[in-house]
């Protein structure tokens, strides 16, 4: 289970330090960055309701759903709040609560990445592929926070690709204590990675994408594009 868990992972960590890198090199005009991101938080909305709410419900358990929804809520809305606090400081200098945050972001990625596995092979991948672009757009985020903060380009490549591979951890936590998720806890798991998909999907790739660029049809039509490819596949599969 777990070669294979780290193999999937990879995908996002490659997706990751091709963003940084990419960034680096050459950042990506807004209109096409809002655009990927629409069709990002489509992907991670389907993986949500297609895969990991049926199996939230299958167990029946009010319970456990209750628990670990609100404890993913409460642990996405502690970290945005932390990371608004640190903004409203203004502090200059090298970013390292900013990459702090983003980098327990990224091992709740590869927790998530874990679960689904442990869920069901179908899960574990359809997550894999949502998350890839998700950290796809962390890897050009943490990139254009360094860049904004005088770090050279090799620095830049360095600190993104260590901080990417964070991914990699938080997938082994979740295969690590597989005998601890099982049944009511498995369930509790699980209603803990669709709240934190919820808030990603939300509050952030939709919330930067429009930031990014005006919205457009085309834009805003990336979106539903992105669900309706991890719906076909999920048919397919």
């Amino acid at each position: 289970m777990l070669e294979s868990v780290l193999f999937w992972v990879m995908f996002p960590v490659l997706a990751g330090i091709v963003g940084g890198v990419a960034t680096a090199l050459r950042p990506p005009g807004p209109g096409m960055t809002s655009a990927v991101q629409h069709f990002a938080a489509g992907v991670v909305f389907a993986a949500a309701a297609g895969e990991i709410l049926p199996d939230m419900l299958e167990g029946g358990r009010v319970a456990p759903v209750v628990v670990g929804f609100s404890a993913g809520v409460v642990l996405m809305l502690c970290l945005a709040a932390w990371e608004r606090r640190v903004d409203a400081r203004g502090v200059q200098g090298f970013p390292g609560a900013a990459l702090v945050a983003i980098g327990i972001d990224l091992v709740i990625d590869g927790f998530l990445i874990g679960m689904g596995f442990l869920a069901g092979e179908k899960q574990g991948l359809l997550l894999t592929f949502a998350l890839t672009l998700e950290v796809l757009f962390l890897g050009l985020s943490v990139a254009a926070l360094l860049a904004g903060a005088g770090i050279g380009r090799a620095g830049i490549m360095g600190i993104t690709t260590g901080l990417i591979f964070l991914t990699p951890l938080g997938a082994m936590v979740a295969v690590a204590a597989s005998s601890f998720f099982q049944g009511p806890v498995l369930v509790a798991g699980l209603s803990f990675g669709c709240a934190a998909l919820l808030y990603l999907v939300t509050e952030e790739l939709l919330v930067e994408a429009h930031e990014t660029a005006p919205d457009t049809s085309f834009r805003a039509g990336m979106f539903y594009l992105g669900f309706l490819i991890v719906i076909v596949l999920e048919i397919g599969s």
